[in-house]
């Protein structure tokens, strides 16, 4: 199984997102998750830097510029889903990737935090 380091640049990302209020907040993640293709279209136009700020955890040991490095997708690259951050708790908690799901958790609570607020 893999294992994965929490990307700062992610969070760092995500935080500025919520901020500018630039999130979905009821979606269905299975729906809404980019699938390849627009991962390809992303790539296209963006850096890799860009492409992996929206991916909260960084595959350990896999080569920078490829897509098997980034994991944990944070929403549709134009806004953060709520539904992708309960995925990556879940998916974090169950495959235990511990700093990933609390990063998540953390971000989830921020989230919510600001709809509320």
């Amino acid at each position: 199984m893999a294992s994965y380091e929490v990307n700062d640049a992610a969070v760092t990302h995500c935080r500025e997102l919520i901020a500018a209020h630039r999130y979905v907040v009821d979606s269905d993640w299975g729906d809404a998750q980019p699938d390849a293709e627009r991962e390809n279209t992303y790539l296209e136009r963006h850096s890799w830097v860009e492409y992996g700020a929206w991916h909260l955890g960084l595959t350990e040991g896999a080569s920078d510029e490829t897509k098997a490095r980034y994991a944990f997708v944070l929403g549709d690259f134009s806004r953060i889903h709520r539904s992708a951050l309960i995925a990556c708790v879940y998916r974090a908690a169950e495959w235990q990737h511990k700093a990933v799901e609390l990063a998540a958790h953390d971000l989830l609570q921020e989230l919510d935090a600001a709809i509320e607020g």
